[in-house]
């Protein structure tokens, strides 16, 4: 299927634990045998097989399976190159490994760092590896576009002409115009020690609230 579908001159790696997967050497394939889990054998496959365009997880589906693969590979995916993972719906099944460190719980993980590349967020930490992520059912991809992801992530300006508009993306939000407009009438409250911890806590607490999008949330 995988000739058909990448052409007579694809080279086609295969990668599995059962020895007898050998076989498929003499229909063309390069046949790998190792453990998806071991981080040793990456490193020697690595260093044999070089730079990859594409990647498709469709090993044992652990958890720790799924995020080791990624872990060892992403970087060696050409620019423009994909990984893809899949069954993660393991993730929500048991004896697959600790849910707390689900796959899926990594690719959640793996969205907020993205996102941490916006600068006026603490971006030492966030995700350069990988551009974008994509969710489909029982299959996660991610993809590698080295360009995109080097730029620096920063508002833009249109050099529009300044009206002076009134901000009023709280208008809607009782809770949060209230307390901001507190906040301004008693700014001396700045001076008295504890004071902005304390306003800063009851801000959270009242938005927490009334936050009328909390039944959306399943």
């Amino acid at each position: 299927m995988w000739r058909e579908f990448f052409g007579p001159k694809a080279r086609i790696i295969g990668i599995d634990l059962n020895p007898n997967a050998k076989k498929w050497e003499e229909h063309g394939f390069e046949i790998y045998i190792g453990s998806q889990s071991d981080e040793s054998f990456w490193n020697d496959f690595k260093k044999k097989i070089g730079l990859i365009d594409v990647v498709l997880d469709d090993g044992g589906h652990t958890y720790e399976q799924q995020i080791i693969t990624t872990e060892m590979l992403i970087n060696n995916i050409n620019d423009g190159g994909i990984l893809v993972v899949e069954d993660t719906h393991t993730s929500y099944m048991q004896n697959f490994g600790p849910m707390k460190y689900s796959f899926i719980e990594y690719t959640k993980n793996m969205i907020d760092l993205i996102n941490q590349r916006f600068s006026k967020l603490d971006h030492s930490n966030s995700e350069k590896r990988i551009w974008s992520v994509y969710i489909f059912e029982s299959i996660v991809a991610f993809s590698v576009n080295k360009k995109a992801t080097a730029l620096l992530s920063e508002p833009t300006k249109n050099n529009g002409e300044d009206d002076a508009a009134e901000d009023f993306r709280h208008a809607d939000s009782v809770a949060i115009s209230t307390i901001d407009t507190a906040s301004r009438k008693l700014n001396m409250l700045k001076l008295v020690p504890g004071a902005k911890v304390i306003a800063r806590r009851l801000r959270t607490l009242l938005i927490n609230r009334n936050f009328k999008a909390r039944r959306y949330f399943r």
